[in-house]
């Protein structure tokens, strides 16, 4: 019948139009996030072109790099030695450079030095990914000090009651002026 037939078309053309829109969100859903992959690693980093990242020139940074023996590392070095221009002056340009680079430009700087920047206005800067590497502080004394033993223990002590967390914590986390921070 008649009737019959124009429903089945009518069905058929709601399930072309259907299946080609699917078809049509996935590849342009596929092809956006191949474009767009987030940067979550030095790896990451280090395998892409697109953003250009950098170091303060004469710096700690600058020596964890130049020296490294992990090829991830070695490899990020010999990409900002190919640039020279992603080297800045002063971790106050790095942050400048950051922040105007409208995504074009990663900073690399210590932990601390960055969480310290993520807390500061105008709460437009992130830590991405894990730290590179695990660098402490220390307390220097003339050598065989009798201080030192002293010290180590003051120290060791301090942290196994949690009062360093509860310092750093205080004088670090609870003055952000970016609301709760994420170190």
């Amino acid at each position: 019948s008649t009737s019959a037939r124009l429903v089945a078309c009518v069905w058929w053309f709601f399930t072309l139009i259907l299946l080609s829109s699917y078809t049509a969100n996935l590849a342009a859903f596929l092809t956006v996030k191949r474009l767009i992959s987030p940067i979550q690693s030095a790896d990451d980093l280090a395998s892409q072109t697109l953003i250009e990242y950098g170091i303060v020139q004469h710096g700690a940074a600058r020596d964890f790099f130049q020296h490294s023996k992990i090829s991830v590392y070695s490899r990020m070095w010999d990409f900002m030695v190919s640039r020279p221009h992603v080297f800045v002056s002063s971790h106050e340009e790095g942050v400048r450079r950051l922040r105007t680079s409208k995504g074009r430009y990663a900073f690399l700087l210590d932990s601390v030095k960055n969480e310290f920047i993520n807390g500061q206005m105008p709460c437009d800067t992130i830590k991405v990914g894990p730290n590179l590497s695990s660098n402490g502080y220390g307390v220097a004394t003339p050598k065989n000090s009798p201080l030192r033993d002293r010290l180590n223990l003051a120290i060791l002590s301090l942290k196994e009651e949690g009062e360093l967390a509860r310092l750093k914590r205080k004088w670090w986390y609870d003055r952000t002026e970016c609301g709760i921070f994420n170190p």
